[in-house]
């Protein structure tokens, strides 16, 4: 039966390893009755998080429902990418009764709202809300909100300084935009570094917002789905560093894709991303690897020089047994050659 109502869409942002894929893995899992479809927009060439969310899927969110648009902003190429996608997905018998779509970590989420506004798409579907993750740890250590006071003493000392860094940029307007925050690693935060991290959250939102704690993910989905904001009918009330200017770029951030052979010792490898994060200033390393000797493939996930790693699925019949690892950081940073070098590539 054909149906007039707007398919409502949840936009999760968050920074670089807050924990977005877990967080979708869970609602996938848990969606209380709704069948979902997932976006996922990933940053670079190789795609990790797409594949790990469609190991999660059931039959309320097939493989089919999720769908990978890499090496490429959805919001900068809405015609090509986003718009098709989106149509792709309400054509879908049965029709999904939610869509959930996962920025790029580096993304700013006020572009992509504004993407509804497309004729193609706007009568269709809108905008259930902004779900924010803050990673709690890493904010309350003040890496991506600084300290406006000593930004002034910095601006008032040194002329060239303008303008905050990229990051704390993009953080902010995650937060500015946002309906819900969700306050992820609490568990490594401790109770001083959460109320730590709520205040720099609430220092930087334009209006009150719900801040709520989760460990691994897990949440009601009824805290996040069914909003009914129109965030899309909404965007004065979520300002931007970006404002009045017609597109943005994300040249402040660069990516390298890494192939090793087979690796010997994981904790080893797991070593050497640590030590390559903190001498090069990587934000971030992603990707499997293959062990020698073990029909297991291992997913890596680094933010900074925190690593984690486990065995996610055994390697399929007729799959190539390589090592890829993804490497994020800021653009004048990034030193392929050193990375290759480090990583013993």
């Amino acid at each position: 039966m054909t149906t007039l109502a707007k398919t409502p869409v949840t936009v999760i942002t968050g920074f670089l390893g807050s924990g977005k894929t877990t967080l979708i893995s869970h609602l996938i899992r848990n969606a209380g009755g709704r069948r979902l479809a997932v976006v996922v927009n990933e940053f670079g060439t190789l795609g990790v998080d797409g594949e790990i969310l469609k190991s999660c899927a059931i039959p309320d969110c097939p493989a089919e429902n999720i769908v990978e648009l890499a090496n490429g902003c959805i919001c900068c190429t809405v015609a090509d990418d986003f718009v098709p996608t989106v149509e792709a997905l309400l054509a879908m018998e049965p029709r999904p009764d939610h869509i959930l779509i996962e920025t790029s970590g580096l993304a700013l989420p006020k572009p992509l709202l504004k993407a509804f506004d497309w004729p193609a798409i706007r009568s269709r579907i809108t905008v259930d809300g902004v779900i924010a993750l803050a990673d709690a740890e890493a904010v309350a250590a003040g890496r991506f909100a600084p300290d406006l006071a000593a930004v002034e003493a910095q601006r008032a000392a040194d002329d060239s300084i303008d303008h905050e860094t990229p990051l704390s940029e993009v953080f902010e307007d995650q937060i500015s935009c946002a309906d819900v925050v969700l306050l992820t690693k609490c568990d490594l935060a401790g109770a001083d570094g959460i109320a730590k991290a709520r205040a720099v959250i609430e220092a930087e939102a334009p209006r009150k917002l719900p801040v709520v704690e989760v460990t691994e993910g897990v949440i009601d989905a009824s805290v996040i789905l069914g909003l009914d904001a129109k965030a899309e009918d909404d965007l004065a009330a979520r300002p931007s560093h970006h404002d009045g200017h017609d597109d943005h770029e994300h040249d402040d951030f660069d990516t390298v894709v890494v192939q090793l052979p087979e690796v010997d010792d994981l904790n080893a490898l797991a070593a050497r991303i640590e030590q390559m994060a903190r001498d090069l200033d990587i934000l971030r390393v992603k990707g499997y690897v293959a062990v020698t000797g073990k029909p297991m493939r291992a997913l890596v996930q680094a933010v900074g020089a925190r690593v984690r790693h486990q065995f996610d699925r055994p390697w399929a019949n007729g799959e190539q047994r390589v090592t890829r690892l993804v490497v994020i950081a800021e653009h004048d940073r990034i030193d392929a050659a050193k990375i290759h070098a480090a990583l013993g590539a």
